[in-house]
């Protein structure tokens, strides 16, 4: 029994799996919400660093203030925080010749829980190994 229900399962892969072609062809929320200049920003160690401490910080930060904080040098602290606030990251005010950031906490959380549902939707759920009934697997609700 234990052999034929493998031998449906890996039946059930090959004839509804996707190919990677297919697979880029069909469109989804993931393809939407996958930016890659935010998670470029997110990839360098430093930036990271920085956006960290000014979440942590819960309010808005001068460049000096992080600098002094992080130990980097005022002017690529200015530059990592520019390339935060482009991806949207950070939000920037000018007030006379000091720029105040701020971490965009509550949109960084709902892009990453947004990001992760997208993800969710198109991960197989319980084991099935497609998106399409093969008769492999009992529906919900339905054990004996």
């Amino acid at each position: 029994m234990l052999f034929a229900a493998y031998t449906c399962v890996m039946a059930s892969v090959f004839q509804h799996s996707r190919t990677p072609k297919q697979a880029a062809r069909k469109r989804a929320a993931f393809d939407r919400l996958l930016e890659p200049e935010m998670l470029k920003a997110l990839a360098e160690p430093t930036r990271a660093r920085l956006l960290s401490c000014l979440l942590k910080c819960g309010r808005p930060c001068s460049v000096t203030e992080v600098a002094e904080c992080c130990s980097i040098d005022f002017s690529m602290v200015a530059r990592h925080l520019g390339t935060l606030a482009r991806a949207d990251l950070l939000t920037s005010e000018k007030k006379g010749r000091t720029v105040w950031y701020s971490a965009n906490a509550q949109l960084l959380a709902s892009h990453f829980r947004e990001l992760a549902d997208a993800i969710d939707e198109l991960t197989p759920q319980d084991g099935c190994v497609s998106d399409d009934a093969c008769g492999c697997c009992e529906p919900e609700g339905d054990s004996a």
